[in-house]
């Protein structure tokens, strides 16, 4: 079967892709061309050899409207192929696309030549290489200088080989840096111009013009690069920025060093090469890692703990000789207790692990990074404790991951639940509103009890994908409680500092943002402004708080503190062994407030015996990350979005699935635009979105609705997925399937798992052509029990008044509760129905433990909180198979209270 042409833009240049999928749009065009040009190559007719040069033709003009933001293969190329073709030089043609086929594989696999003519893609070796991006309005002859100048710099030595691609404009710039993923550097000479010369498709033309050089004076050529650089940076944080001035540089100095690596005069080629080889070499540095495979490869022996290590105990085994050749003997190589010879201490770092934690911190924008080597739950319970003291209240997502609902019982901290928006239809949770955060703050306020609440706790993204505007949500709780401490647990969020939308909208992008923000000088001429309508200007006093709810609050920036944590399963979405996470650290009073108590917490959550290949993939995920990850996170997203697309175009498909998109995940209140999926509509769309809207939905996790099947999501996970089709997905609800595209998907499995389901939905339909009348009314009930009448999700009760502070406020002490039910005799068994009787004779019962089921994957009971008749109507419409907490046959586990009755049950004694 012969290629089909693929579709970038139309006959009038308008798009047929968005920004989103050029990448995709644009392998498939080379592809195509490459195949038609080498079977123009064999003998053929006159017509047809005509035929074929026109679809090479129409292919190199669509290849030309985006091929000028790469350097390789490049405009070059395609003005090449086209003179060729044009020529009627097929010969020479099929040399050409000889030529082009070498660079674009080893381009794939990020290796490339250390030549330095034109044909430099041609002489292979091991080196990765990667694109530098020079903005300059330069004559050709200039340019060509320049590439020659830099070219001629090369040695075999040389770590790395780059091309050069040379574009004329701010525009041409943004365009350049947002699609082409191969630049690593970036070079600003003063003489590029603003505007582009060049055709931009419709939805990139709108994103240049919303990330334009409108406030830089063309008149002003420091305001001009400094408005670019700071652009560049703001889109590719991790890339090196360099300036090349003509003259004068050392006045340049002091006013743009802190936006670049360095400063170069024109002349300056060596140090401008070596400078660009080693900022990319900084990034590529693992320092434990490396310090790992140098141990391996160092003879000696071992009279330590750790039999495993150097394959002591395997390889000389007579029957376990399968484990090393399963593993490989590296691995047992790099096992070992050691801490010293080029190897370091995790709970005490002076070295490799001192110096990976050190460059984690600058891939992601914190100010100082930890890692942990037994999950996002560890880190979790390691902030709370080394944020809270006994009393302290806490204010916390209610559907947060169970391991802070622990963490706060072990630090025996206050716990106020938030509730999020919940969705019905699809058994699901959204995020918590800033307004009831606001609400919760200032009802703590008037109760005089602000003084006592320490942190804010929540999910961002959720499980289920929804986003929080992370910058404002600490910006008004700041202008409440200047204090105030933050945890957003970023588990399935690892990724978003990688990409230039995604990022703003991650924890340590919004502290630097308001940490920015603040030291501007219109920060206190904007709060006081505000502050002349919040506050009595007689007594001081804030005025109602109908008003601060109605008002987009700003902090005083003279008073507000950024107190922020991130801690993230970096294994769940970047490149880590199982339970690797980091804890990301941007709070401005941790060396005098915090750092001792986090040492402390550190070394209690922490194991003495660290696995160090944990530790070393934590460090290459890393270094992956700064060099790949926008790369990889833009394919992420849009293999989603072609997922997403093909079951919203097959006919078959849209029959009995529907992927949920922001109108039916995101409430119109918490949305200012109206764009269902808008990555689909573009980057540009997506980027208004995420700039406008409370909440959003990341566009890498889709949740499919499959009610219409007829099929629960469990069954449908493990039966049709799982056991049919070797298919894994992650989370379901009752009719819901969540689906996750992550760096390591590929295209071959998106197609597979197209296909996989048009499979499944011939079958559902030919099931349902061959039904019998009873069949089909059962099937009909079961689809109504899927798509209508279910219960609605339980928001928090409240807990039993004697573990509460005070009657106003609904914190409680979750730790007393929990250990009230260590007692003898403390707690019984209530089935359903023992419940219901006692909430009917007006009694509390009070739950003496977590309820977990999965999904929904949160405690919807735990220690202390009220049981109510919500509660045991949505668990008694569950139909999952896993419910933490909850015994099938005894019931729910319950502080006793006097008197008993038939529906009651002793305590289980297990062991």
């Amino acid at each position: 079967m012969n290629p089909v042409v693929p579709d970038l833009y139309t006959a009038d240049g308008t798009s047929e892709a968005a920004t989103h999928n050029v990448w995709r749009v644009r392998e498939d065009l080379w592809e195509y061309l490459i195949y038609t040009a080498e079977k123009l190559g064999g003998r053929h007719s006159s017509a047809t050899k005509r035929r074929l040069s026109d679809d090479i033709l129409q292919v190199l003009d669509r290849l030309e409207l985006v091929e000028g933001h790469w350097a390789t293969p490049g405009l070059s190329a395609v003005n090449e192929l086209r003179s060729l073709i044009h020529d009627g030089d097929f010969v020479d043609l099929g040399e050409a696309i000889e030529r082009v086929k070498v660079r674009r594989r080893r381009q794939a696999t990020a290796a490339a030549s250390g030549a330095t003519g034109p044909d430099a893609g041609d002489s292979a070796d091991n080196r990765p290489r990667f694109e530098v991006l020079l903005v300059d309005d330069c004559t050709p002859e200039d340019g060509e200088t320049f590439v020659r100048e830099m070219l001629r710099q090369r040695r075999p030595q040389d770590p790395f080989v780059y091309e050069i691609n040379i574009v004329p404009s701010y525009e041409d710039a943004v365009a350049a840096l947002l699609l082409n993923t191969d630049i690593q550097a970036c070079i600003i000479r003063p003489g590029f111009k603003n505007r582009t010369r060049r055709p931009l498709e419709q939805d990139i033309r709108d994103f240049v013009s919303a990330n334009g050089p409108d406030s830089a004076d063309p008149r002003r050529p420091i305001q001009r690069i400094l408005a670019l650089a700071e652009k560049a940076a703001e889109l590719r944080p991790t890339l090196d920025l360099y300036l090349v001035a003509g003259v004068s540089i050392e006045k340049l100095g002091g006013s743009l060093t802190n936006r670049f690596s360095r400063i170069f005069l024109r002349a300056d080629s060596l140090e401008l090469h070596l400078s660009i080889l080693k900022g990319v070499g900084d990034r590529f540095e693992t320092p434990f890692f490396t310090a790992i495979q140098n141990h391996s490869r160092r003879p000696g022996g071992v009279f330590h703990a750790l039999p495993v290590s150097r394959g002591g105990s395997v390889s000389n085994s007579k029957w376990i000789k399968d484990m090393e050749e399963f593993y490989g003997l590296n691995l047992l190589l790099a096992e070992t207790s050691a801490t010293s010879g080029g190897l370091d201490s995790l709970l005490d770092p002076h070295g490799s692990i001192r110096d990976a934690q050190r460059l984690a911190a600058r891939a992601f924008g914190s100010r100082q990074s930890f890692f942990v080597t037994n999950g996002t739950s560890t880190a979790n319970k390691i902030v709370h404790q080394a944020m809270l003291a006994p009393g302290d209240v806490v204010l916390v997502d209610r559907n947060c991951h169970k391991s802070h609902h622990y963490a706060l019982l072990l630090a025996g901290a206050k716990v106020a639940y938030l509730e999020a928006y919940s969705i019905n239809e699809f058994s699901l949770y959204g995020g918590v509103p800033t307004s009831s955060i606001k609400k919760m703050l200032l009802n703590y306020r008037a109760a005089g009890r602000l003084g006592e609440v320490k942190m804010l706790a929540l999910t961002n993204c959720t499980f289920d994908g929804i986003v929080y505007d992370v910058e404002r949500v600490m910006e008004e709780c700041l202008a409440i409680k200047p204090d105030l401490v933050f945890l957003w647990d970023e588990a399935w969020f690892a990724f978003a500092g990688f990409h230039p939308i995604y990022r703003r909208r991650t924890a340590m992008a919004a502290s630097q943002a308001l940490e920015r923000r603040f030291r501007a000088p219109a920060a206190r001429e904007t709060y006081a402004a505000q502050a002349a309508e919040l506050y009595d200007p007689e007594t001081g006093e804030p005025l109602d708080d109908d008003l601060w709810l109605k008002t987009r609050l700003v902090p005083d920036p003279d008073k507000a503190r950024i107190r922020v944590y991130a801690t993230q399963s970096t294994h769940k979405t970047l490149t880590s062994l199982r339970q690797g996470s980091m804890i990301h650290v941007y709070d401005q009073d941790f060396a005098h407030l915090s750092e001792e108590a986090f040492r402390e917490a550190y070394m209690t959550h922490t194991s003495t015996s660290p696995n160090y290949q944990i530790l070393a993939s934590l460090d290459i995920g890393r270094r992956q990350a700064e060099l790949e990850g926008c790369e990889l996170v833009q394919k992420q997203a849009d293999l989603a979005a072609s997922v997403a697309t093909a079951i919203e175009q097959h006919p078959l498909l849209r029959r009995y699935f529907r992927i949920l998109n922001t109108l039916d995940l995101v409430p119109a209140e918490f949305r200012e635009t109206q764009s269902p999926m808008p990555l689909v509509d573009g980057l540009a769309r997506m980027a208004e979105a995420w700039g406008r809207d409370e909440f959003v939905v990341d566009p890498s996790r889709l949740t499919m609705y499959i009610g219409a099947t007829g099929v629960d999501g469990d069954t449908f996970r493990h039966h049709h997925l799982m056991d049919g089709h070797g298919i894994q997905v992650n989370k379901t609800s009752r009719n819901s399937v969540l689906i996750m595209t992550n760096i390591g998907t590929s295209r071959s499995s998106v197609a597979y798992l197209i296909e996989v389901l048009v499979k499944l939905a011939e079958t559902f339909a030919s099931e349902a052509d061959s039904r019998s009348p009873r069949a089909k009314t059962a099937h009909s009930r079961m689809v109504a029990k899927l798509t209508k009448g279910a219960p609605p999700l339980p928001d928090f009760s409240s807990f039993a008044s004697r573990f509460r502070t005070d009657d106003a406020l609904p914190d409680a002490n979750i730790r007393t509760a929990y250990f009230e039910t260590y007692k003898p005799d403390a707690c019984e068994y209530l089935t359903e129905s023992g419940v219901r009787k006692r909430l009917t004779a007006g009694e509390e019962v009070i739950s003496a433990a977590f309820v977990t089921p999965y999904p929904p994957g949160f405690p919807v009971l735990v220690p202390g909180q009220l049981i109510d008749a919500n509660v045991l109507d949505f668990m008694a419409a569950l139909d999952t198979r896993e419910i933490h907490g909850y015994d099938k046959q005894h019931g729910y586990r319950v502080v006793k209270t006097s008197g008993d009755d038939n529906d009651s049950h002793p305590p289980l004694h297990l062991g």
